[in-house]
């Protein structure tokens, strides 16, 4: 079929009006403050060509279709190196990825509970041996499965605090299937409800007898608002959020926000296609305040917290945590059975943090004492006290990691250091 030349022209002239509502955008949305005074990478010992590579990995990953879009920064010395956005938030709306899209961050949010809760230990409300059940009476009833036909023991002692921290509690995962046959999660309840759930279903194991990696942290959560007297999101809000400039770090986005949330994509068809992760959307204010997976964030939010913890505590002037705090949080708390059973080289620390004990034994670039945690819907961040760097990768995809891109990314950024 011939197209006038008047279909043509429109046609021509609606897509600049299409390019051109793109750019502005991409332009608007970008025009954030930087999260860290801004650094030319030679300047503090990285080399541009190497940090272009990783670029080019993000961008490859998206012209592949592995994910639909990226955002990634590297800070070294209290300066930002990196900061590089690739592909869309969204395949249909075509909205590009900038450094101020949202993610859902799941379980990085673990690290942030956990901070909370060590502000709050630094005042007193708790003690690390305390039981659990000092504070949460419900879990005085707690049983431990026996066997597999399901007969119940009491537990040989009480859950602590530390516990809860270093994921030897003896809960289960919120995925496990028991967790969902017994309907103990589901962003729909309210923490009181979900510790209620959580208490019905018997431990794994003994406490303190193997790492199990767990829905601790939302009970630790819960905690928080016990010993503050503060609704969690309230006390993250007021105490940490606030502090840090974290401007778009919550449990919900606000419709204000709505456009700069970016899309989950699953590539397992064989083409990416969005799936939803949760029954109640992070478009809506949920229920449940979720510690361990709840938060929603940006690269330049979660760069800042993270340069907290690097600066032990202390950020432009504001000081959040004490260094000696900060110190116990990122060192392995685990024993040595326990971290062979992570791999060997990986340890656990009670900010909710892996730690890198051996780092020759990886498949990717790290240093001895490197500490982060990733999320489930394609998050992960890295803090290397002895580079001195914070190294953070988000994308919205599951799998979380399609193709290594984590540890492809990571082994360039570590590649790039010069001095």
């Amino acid at each position: 079929m011939i197209v006038p030349p008047t279909c043509r022209m429109k046609r021509f002239v609606l897509g600049l009006s299409v390019a051109a509502s793109l750019w502005m955008v991409a332009t608007a949305v970008s025009a954030g403050p930087d999260a860290l005074p801004r650094s030319d990478p030679s300047s503090v010992g990285l080399s541009a060509t190497r940090l272009d590579e990783a670029t080019e990995l993000l961008r490859r990953h998206v012209a592949e279709k592995k994910v639909a879009g990226v955002v990634a920064a590297v800070a070294r010395r209290g300066k930002l190196a990196y900061l590089e956005a690739a592909g869309v938030q969204d395949l249909e709306a075509r909205t590009p990825m900038t450094d101020r899209s949202i993610f859902r961050i799941y379980s990085m949010t673990k690290a942030v509970t956990a901070a909370a809760a060590m502000m709050l230990w630094e005042q007193g409300r708790f003690r690390l041996d305390d039981p659990v059940s000092k504070y949460l009476p419900e879990f005085k009833s707690v049983t431990v499965l026996a066997s597999e036909t399901g007969s119940t023991r009491p537990p040989s002692r009480d859950i602590t605090i530390q516990d809860l921290m270093l994921h030897t509690s003896g809960l289960n995962h919120r995925t496990s299937d028991i967790y969902r046959r017994a309907q103990v999660r589901s962003r729909s309840l309210a923490l009181p409800r979900f510790v209620a759930d959580i208490v019905r279903v018997p431990l794994m194991e003994d406490p303190g007898t193997r790492y199990r990696y767990s829905e601790s942290t939302t009970v630790l959560g819960r905690l928080i608002e016990i010993w503050s007297g503060r609704p969690l999101d309230e006390f993250l809000r007021e105490r940490v959020f606030g502090p840090l400039a974290m401007v778009d770090t919550g449990f919900w986005v606000s419709p204000e926000q709505r456009n700069r949330l970016a899309t989950v994509y699953t590539g397992q068809t064989g083409a990416l296609g969005p799936i939803e992760l949760e029954a109640v959307p992070f478009t809506e204010r949920p229920a449940l305040l979720e510690g361990a997976v709840g938060l929603v964030s940006t690269v330049p939010d979660y760069l800042r917290f993270c340069q907290m913890l690097l600066s032990r505590g202390t950020l432009d002037g504001t000081r959040l945590l004490r260094g000696e705090t900060v110190d116990m949080m990122t060192v392995n708390r685990l024993p040595d059975p326990f971290v062979k059973s992570r791999r060997g080289q990986l340890g656990w620390g009670l900010g909710n943090v892996e730690i890198v004990t051996d780092p020759g034994a990886l498949d990717y670039g790290a240093s001895r004492g490197e500490y982060g945690w990733n999320g489930s819907a394609g998050t992960i961040f890295w803090v290397d006290p002895a580079l001195e760097m914070v190294t953070i990768v988000m994308t919205q995809s599951s799998p979380a990691n399609p193709d290594s891109l984590w540890q492809r990314f990571k082994t360039l950024v570590h590649g790039s250091i010069v001095r």
